[in-house]
């Protein structure tokens, strides 16, 4: 009985039964909410967030070091003739008064003539050329020009070589190829050009190259049949400093 003599107690067994089913759910939610949290599977690890797995990359690709898979069928045909165009260049250059400059030269503009060991070493060089055989009329047989500088870095199984002056300059990559020579394949750089152009990408500016050591300090590229003026290319390196 409470204080204003109302009665607490339930009247019926039907109003008991309620209170009892109530207190029953009361006691069976703690229970099921603890079964929400670590009931999921033993340790409620499958209920929680998986990280994504980190994709995966390929694997990338090196690039060819035999200059056989990349050279063009016009270079491979002017590699093939290289001797034929130097001694045309010697000829016309002889003819035009020029044998006492080429025999100062001594190895450097001897076809025959080179020395085991053509890979060079890593650093910076100066190189000069001499352009050999005319094209066309009105263009010098002999032209050696002043050196400038060249730069060679090792990349793997090959080099990779750039003239950095001048307005002719050769940008491209030296591929082992026997003991006494490799082989340049590359593009010829012009004027206030800043990017060379990718091997393969234009005819007129593809380069291909012989080189070969020639002293102790002394190596010379070989290009014949450049596009222009000359029949003949030879460069010559020797390490700076």
């Amino acid at each position: 009985m409470s204080a204003r003599g109302v009665s607490l107690a339930p009247k019926s067994s039907a109003e008991i039964a309620a209170l009892l089913t109530n207190a029953a759910r009361m006691l069976m939610i703690p229970a099921v909410l603890g079964c929400l949290a670590g009931c999921g599977g033993g340790d409620g690890v499958e209920d929680r967030p998986q990280a994504a797995a980190p994709p995966v990359s390929k694997p990338v690709k090196a690039p060819p070091s035999d200059w056989r898979e990349i050279i063009s069928d016009a270079d491979r045909d002017r590699l093939a003739r290289w001797r034929q165009a130097w001694m045309a260049g010697l000829d016309k250059a002889a003819a035009a008064g020029q044998a006492k400059p080429i025999a100062a030269q001594g190895m450097l503009l001897k076809p025959d003539l080179s020395m085991p060991g053509p890979a060079l070493p890593p650093g910076d060089y100066a190189c000069r050329v001499i352009k050999m055989g005319a094209q066309t009329k009105g263009l010098p047989s002999y032209t050696a020009y002043p050196a400038f500088t060249c730069r060679v870095a090792a990349d793997g199984a090959v080099l990779r070589f750039t003239k950095l002056d001048g307005s002719q300059r050769h940008v491209g990559t030296i591929y082992p190829d026997d003991g006494t020579r490799m082989i340049f394949l590359g593009s010829l750089m012009l004027g206030d050009e800043t990017r060379p152009l990718r091997y393969g990408r234009d005819t007129e500016r593809d380069m291909v190259g012989v080189v070969e050591r020639v002293g102790q300090a002394r190596w010379r590229i070989a290009f014949p049949y450049p596009r222009w003026e000359s029949l003949i290319d030879v460069m010559e390196l020797t390490p700076k400093g």
